[in-house]
């Protein structure tokens, strides 16, 4: 008597990543908190283990009769990348004894290594940011920045256009100088720190 072998089921795998119909790529093991406050501007990658704290917002009142209505807390724009075990908090104040959440703005082509620590009030575009950095509360950095590993840049520094930050606490080292953001990638990528981060974001799937 012959038996039949049991048939073979496979289950269809999950991709790690929930793509939105802007293209936003985000991990299923990322923690947000908050979601209707956070604003993507499309084609940007959240990765695992990311914490985003959209729940720590303020309020405005401009709404019908005075009405208080949500603010955005974390607005990010496109081709961003935010790197696995980062943490991104709006900066706060105490502000007429209460504590007063601030709207954190992030540019486009942002790379923002692993194990961050995010508390900026506004990062700008082609900005790189290495692995373990901790950008303090309402610190500003513009343009074509590169933010060493292991920086701490501190509270309300303002780095300017084409600056490199290194230490603890982070000081202007540097500056990027021109060509930065351009050419081809080492080890065969086709990325560069600074550079446009349409195949980066392209590439993750």
């Amino acid at each position: 008597m012959s038996t039949r072998p049991a048939p073979v089921t496979r289950k269809s795998t999950k991709s790690e990543y929930i793509e939105t119909d802007t293209g936003n790529k985000i991990s299923r093991k990322a923690k947000i908190e908050g979601k209707p406050n956070i604003m993507l501007g499309g084609r940007t990658v959240i990765m695992a283990d990311v914490y985003m704290r959209g729940d720590l917002h303020r309020f405005s009142s401009s709404g019908e009769g005075g009405a208080a209505q949500l603010t955005t807390a974390i607005s990010i724009g496109r081709y961003t990348v935010v790197a696995t075990g980062c943490t991104l908090k709006p900066p706060s104040r105490i502000s007429r004894g209460q504590m007063a959440y601030y709207p954190m703005r992030i540019g486009d082509n942002v790379f923002i290594g692993p194990n961050c620590h995010i508390s900026a009030i506004a990062i700008s575009s082609h900005v790189y940011i290495g692995a373990n950095a901790v950008l303090s509360p309402f610190c500003i950095i513009k343009d074509n920045c590169k933010i060493l590993p292991n920086t701490v840049v501190p509270p309300n520094m303002v780095v300017p256009v084409g600056s490199i930050v290194g230490g603890k606490p982070g000081r202007i080292v540097g500056e990027v100088g021109e060509g930065w953001g351009v050419g081809s990638g080492a080890s065969g990528e086709s990325w560069v720190e600074g550079g446009e981060l349409r195949d980066l974001v392209k590439s993750i799937r």
